[in-house]
Formats: C-alpha cells, structure tokens, sequence
C-alpha cells in the first residue's frame, strides 16, 4: 500500500492562519517536504514551523527563486522521485505551500508529477489575494462585480487593456514591475482608487494608498488592489 502526498496551503505568512485540517495533518506527518531558495531559510517552513513535530524527516526542494528560472522542470523531476520513494514506502508526504496550493502555488508542478502514480490530497490555505484585501480593509468585489487577477509581468498593453475593462483587479507579482503598474494606473485615472500591500499578515506587513508609494522596485511579496468605484460597497 503506497503513502499519500498531502500538499498543504500554509498561507500567507502569520502561523495561526493555517487552517485546522493542514496543523492537525502535519502535527502527525512523519515526512514534510517544502520549497526553499538554492541558499537560505524557507519561508513555507517558516510559517509552518510552530506546527511542526520534531522527530519529522525534511525535504527541502531547493530551486532558482528568479522569475527567468522559475519553474525549473528538473527540480520538480528530481523532487517529485523522491518523494516518491517515501510514497512507495507506504509514508504519508506532507508538501508545503506558501498560500494556497491551487493559487499560483508551486505544488501545482509537483502535483502535476506525483498525481500520475500516486494518491495526492490538497488542503486549501488562506491565499495572498484574500490577506490583502482584510490588510487593506477593502472588499474585493461585490455583487455582479468581475475581480480581474492580473501577473504585473504581463505586458503594459495587456495590462492596461484589461484594467480598462475590470471592475475590480489584483494586480500580483508586483516586485520591480511597481512603477510600470502606478504609471498605467495613473493613465486610467485610477492612482486613487488603489491600495498597495505588502508582507500581508508578516510582521513587517505595509499598507498604504498607491498614491503614497515611491515608484521604485517593490518586494516580491507585494500586491496593489484597485476597484472602479473605489470601494465594492459603493
């Protein structure tokens, strides 16, 4: 009988944000696998550390974190084999995921590998999108409002073409794309219908209008929110 892999949405940053199902999972895990920089601390770990049993055997999936190297195929490859080796043991893998799985999440690549030979169960988690828009105070959408996901890696005419038509949009992957994005939202007359949000629910979480951020390069955690009407409520 072989194990299954678990991957577990960890959430946005603060621990107590895990949700019931994925703590009480990895309280048992006897295997937890995890994404990490090619150097360095995982963050998916971080935020899971309190949850954490002790005696757990670790697998960090080292990988290229830069934009042009991501996803790096051999890497899921290599990863997806060896945890297929605890799997065909017939252990259980817990595989942790900054946000939701499902939500631009990296465990869709290994989901992708393992699902073809081996049971895979996903544990939701609290997504960036949804601890944005508690940190900023602002509702997403409302009523028949269409909410636009947008990658700030897209092209400024891809971009502007479908803020023009959005009711509401999260604009995702902002990092050094920032003055790109305040420069096309100050075109469409919209600067001041926007939130900016970094680091939600992290310590050193930021919050501010779009009109009070410097047009420099912004973290990679980092999200601007922008509805017509300025608030869903309206």
């Amino acid at each position: 009988m072989t194990g299954t892999a678990i991957g577990i949405g960890v959430g946005p940053g603060d621990p107590d944000l895990m949700t019931l199902k994925g703590a009480r999972i990895l309280a048992r895990a006897s295997v937890i696998a995890y994404p990490a920089p090619e150097d360095g601390e995982s963050l998916a770990r971080r935020i899971a550390a309190p949850h954490l049993p002790e005696a757990a055997t670790e697998i960090a999936i080292r990988m290229p974190l830069s934009a042009d190297r991501f996803p790096v195929e051999a890497v899921y490859d290599r990863a997806a084999e060896e945890i297929g080796t605890y799997l065909d043991a017939g252990q259980d893998v817990a595989i942790l995921c900054e946000g939701d799985p499902f939500f631009y999440g990296s465990f869709m690549y290994l989901f992708a590998r393992l699902a073809e030979r081996w049971p895979v169960d996903v544990v939701p988690g609290v997504s960036s999108l949804t601890a944005c828009a508690a940190v900023s105070r602002k509702a997403l959408a409302a009523q028949n409002d269409i909410l636009t996901i947008l990658p700030a890696p897209l092209p400024d005419d891809v971009l502007r073409a479908r803020l023009e038509t959005s009711d509401s949009a999260a604009i995702i992957k902002v990092g050094r794309h920032l003055p790109r994005i305040m420069a096309i939202l100050a075109d469409l007359g919209l600067s001041d219908r926007a939130e900016y949000v970094e680091r939600a629910t992290m310590e050193d979480e930021r919050h501010v209008a779009l009109t009070d951020v410097d047009a420099t390069p912004a973290p990679y955690f980092s999200m601007v929110l922008v509805h017509r009407r300025g608030a869903a409520w309206a």
